[in-house]
């Protein structure tokens, strides 16, 4: 069964929603899980691929653009199809993804931004309504 965890940030700022997708775009590359981030636009995608290559002074994580995706362990997209599968999904759309099924994980980052707050309190009515694990965190610090 696919498990959803909503990390909802104490921050207004939607551009804090990209600095913790590379925390934990981090965390699972070094747990050995594949990693499949499905960005918004391109412009969003652009930005959370330069900022994997220099969020943190010490870290590495190798990534590449789905169109370009060879053996990446951590996938950046745009679009998904109902029959792609994985471990784990950062959803940082603000609609679930068609793929949502074929993942074991999907993490959804929130912000206090009104528009974001909205689409995800729809996403966890959707998720649930699918029967899905359900995990709120709060986060006290981004």
């Amino acid at each position: 069964m696919t498990r959803v965890d909503f990390y909802v940030l104490p921050s207004t700022d939607p551009a804090a929603r990209l600095a913790f997708a590379c925390r934990l775009v981090d965390k699972a590359w070094k747990q050995g899980m594949p990693v499949y981030v499905h960005c918004a636009d391109a412009e969003q995608r652009q930005r959370l691929d330069d900022q994997l290559w220099s969020f943190r002074p010490d870290s590495f994580v190798p990534h590449d653009l789905a169109e370009t995706s060879g053996d990446s362990p951590v996938v950046l997209g745009l679009t998904t199809t109902a029959e792609q599968t994985g471990e784990l999904l950062i959803n940082l759309s603000l609609a679930p993804p068609p793929c949502h099924a074929g993942f074991a994980r999907i993490a959804e980052v929130v912000v206090e931004a009104p528009d974001v707050r909205q689409a995800m309190r729809e996403g966890f009515r959707f998720y649930r309504k699918l029967g899905y694990a359900l995990q709120d965190h709060q986060l006290s610090r981004v």
